[in-house]
């Protein structure tokens, strides 16, 4: 698995995405709640820039007559027909076990990772990484 650096912590901050390109694919990466999840940039319904769609949240089961708004900030809309995806898993949000878009591991790198094989010295990091992996 290939790891490539998309930017620091800082220039992505929660609630903020970066759309990279990486092998010939647009992805996005988005910081939700200080977490890191990125997804294929390619609606599952008719190829829309899914990742240029709206972050917000979503109902979820309730009470008839009541209504809940939850997981705010992890629900990702189409910007083309408003198709729904948990931006944690990929999966749609109307139909999680049938459609669902490409999703990718990301972690983040501070600046004490030390290879064994190169002389080190103290340092001090003040953002790490962010690397997405494919």
């Amino acid at each position: 698995m290939r790891t490539h650096p998309v930017g620091r912590v800082s220039e992505i901050p929660p609630g903020s995405r970066r759309i990279v390109e990486v092998d010939g694919r647009s992805i996005g990466v988005f910081n939700v709640g200080g977490r890191f999840y990125a997804l294929r940039n390619i609606c599952p319904h008719q190829g829309a820039p899914l990742c240029l769609g709206s972050v917000g949240g979503t109902a979820v089961p309730s009470r008839p007559g009541e209504y809940v708004w939850a997981r705010e900030g992890e629900i990702l809309t189409c910007p083309w027909h408003g198709w729904e995806f948990d931006l944690t898993t990929g999966r749609s949000v109307f139909n999680p076990h049938r459609t669902r878009v490409r999703s990718y591991d990301v972690s983040v790198r501070s600046g004490s990772d030390e290879d064994p094989a190169v002389p080190t010295f103290p340092v001090s990091v003040d953002d790490g990484v962010v690397l997405l992996h494919l």
